[in-house]
């Protein structure tokens, strides 16, 4: 496939995710394993100036177990302009259902905090470094924990693990900010050229003052290397958002450097189409049989399949 094919394909990639919205309509009873997984508590992970951005925990609430558990974090999407906690609220449930420590985070977006997208990927890395360091307390087990978001909450989660240039001043970057496992619903992998792989055409992507850095040094497919985390990839193929082919373009270059990643297309759907039934349930099945293959989770999914 021609560069100049691969930009057209990418055509609004940018300028549609700032403007992406996500089904709040999904109840917790499509995806609920269990009444007993709620919120816990909420905690403030990070201060800058007078923001004070928090997380949500969800646990499972008659859990007797006295051991670690594997966590996993999820960050919304919205374009980095924008973005709701919320919206991976259920898929927190369900997971803490399922034995895990489930967090939301919140992190700075353009509409409120006026930031850039090199903020939001700090945010994103201090998220996870709050949870190891404070592992303990939370009764989280520090070498399993799982990265996810959707859209640019999923480049987020996927620049926990490839990009460290945006760290925070003043954290202890003697604990890492790098997740054990990536979950990913249609993130955006893909920030600039790549050889064979023409960036220049494509229309509205975010200019130099929004990304805060230079765009090659926020995309996640430009820093896998050996040893990036194991991966899950849910992309529609009809995304006209952010086009499956550069899930594709990601996975083949994880599997290029030895690393593990599954990509899994689902025909004739568009962006955010895992918001919907039947995509939710199948969506967190296959990402429960994934975490259960690593060896984080015991016994088959609780969800009943489509």
């Amino acid at each position: 496939m021609t560069s100049k094919t691969h930009a057209a394909l990418l055509l609004g990639i940018f300028g549609l995710l700032g403007c992406a919205t996500y089904s709040r309509n999904v109840s917790r009873t499509q995806v609920a394993g269990s009444p007993n997984a709620e919120r816990t508590k909420t905690e403030v992970y990070k201060i800058i100036g007078d923001t004070r951005l928090t997380v949500n925990i969800f646990e499972d609430s008659k859990s007797k177990e006295n051991r670690l558990r594997p966590a996993i974090v999820f960050f919304s999407g919205g374009g980095w302009n924008t973005g709701s906690i919320k919206q991976f609220e259920s898929h927190a449930r369900y997971f803490a259902s399922r034995g895990m420590v489930a967090v939301t985070a919140e992190y700075r977006v353009r509409s409120i905090h006026q930031s850039q997208i090199r903020d939001s990927v700090s945010d994103a890395r201090s998220a996870i470094r709050w949870l190891r360091t404070n592992a303990k307390q939370l009764g989280v087990d520090p070498s399993k924990i799982a990265a996810a978001g959707g859209s640019a909450g999923g480049h987020l989660a996927a620049c926990t693990a490839t990009i460290s240039e945006f760290d925070a001043p003043g954290e202890d970057k003697s604990v890492s900010a790098v997740p054990n496992a990536l979950v990913l619903f249609n993130p955006a992998l893909v920030l600039a050229s790549l050889p064979g792989f023409d960036m220049r055409s494509v229309r509205g992507a975010p200019n130099q003052a929004f990304l805060g850095a230079e765009a090659s040094k926020l995309s996640p497919a430009h820093h896998i290397k050996s040893g990036t985390p194991p991966t899950i990839i849910f992309h529609g193929y009809a995304d006209k958002t952010i086009p499956y082919q550069t899930a594709q373009l990601f996975a083949d270059r994880m599997i290029a450097e030895g690393n593990q990643c599954k990509l899994i297309g689902f025909p004739d759907q568009d962006h955010a189409f895992f918001n919907k039934d039947p995509f939710v349930r199948k969506t967190l099945i296959s990402a429960d049989e994934f975490l259960g293959a690593l060896g984080w989770l015991g016994g088959p999914p609780t969800l009943i399949a489509p």
